[in-house]
């Protein structure tokens, strides 16, 4: 396999560089990381539209990966509840060593390959739901096994990854693989390969909830009110969605608890 996570950066002598010129070089790298994920859109749309099909059918999607990718799947899945109204337990992210692992790195949990079976099966997966594997390099334990349990067991398994031709990326029905090529450090692979995870995770989780319905025209009308800003970012949908004024529409957001609500009680109330 070609372990370009891993090639010398093609910058030399960093440790003499100014700081603005670490910043341009920096700059310079992470400016062609879309066009890295661009090359694998192909990839994406099929993961993607797998992973739909299996939940609207009522199935789950599992993240596992250990470190920033870990640590970016677990991003992922918090985001979903707040931002499209879904149950906390639709989208999941699992770290390796734990949600200690968030914050502290855990050593060697990435390198244990029953692991991952373990922490899945504390949530019943089942053969309705999906599994994404993240790992920059394409090569982690945990992942691997984890994918390759899965798939016995007849889980849908997609990847995404940083390296082409892995053993991550051969336990995957759907494997995404962005080549993002040497980081600005060498190795670093929170950087690069992690924003392309990153961008990847955004394109999937966000076209599966548009797949699901969480999303109207361009809104998140299924969005939990749990701030000031977003309460007031929801009156104002309501408000430009049925053509009333403010207060009217924080009263109906107040009294339906949901912009989708809101809006539909307004649309009888006006009929």
């Amino acid at each position: 396999m070609n372990r370009i996570t891993e090639q010398e950066s093609n910058y030399n002598h960093i440790d003499q560089m100014s700081v603005m010129e670490v910043l341009q070089g920096i700059n310079n790298e992470d400016k062609t990381v879309a066009y890295a994920v661009e090359k694998s859109l192909p990839q994406i749309e099929k993961l993607t539209s797998a992973v739909a099909e299996r939940m609207k059918k009522g199935g789950r999607l599992f993240y596992i990966g250990a470190g920033t990718s870990g640590r970016l799947g677990v991003v992922d899945a918090s985001e979903c509840p707040p931002t499209y109204g879904v149950p906390f337990d639709w989208v999941v992210g699992i770290i390796a060593g734990g949600d200690t692992a968030i914050r502290k790195a855990v050593e060697f949990a990435e390198d244990d390959a029953e692991q991952a079976w373990k922490d899945l099966q504390e949530y019943n997966i089942n053969e309705k739901d999906c599994l994404v594997g993240l790992a920059a390099s394409g090569t982690t334990p945990y992942v691997i096994g984890g994918l390759n349990t899965a798939r016995k067991h007849g889980v849908l398994t997609g990847c995404i990854v940083c390296n082409t031709g892995g053993p991550i990326a051969a336990e995957s029905d759907f494997p995404v693989e962005v080549v993002v090529g040497p980081e600005f450090i060498t190795g670093s692979t929170r950087m690069k390969s992690g924003t392309a995870q990153k961008l990847v995770l955004n394109m999937l989780s966000t076209t599966v909830m548009v797949q699901l319905g969480r999303v109207v025209g361009n809104k998140m009308v299924d969005m939990q009110l749990t701030n000031n800003k977003l309460v007031d970012r929801g009156t104002q949908m309501v408000a430009d969605e049925l053509n009333i004024n403010y207060d009217e529409a924080a009263d109906l957001l107040s009294q339906y608890g949901s912009v989708r609500k809101a809006v539909e009680a307004g649309q009888k109330q006006h009929h």
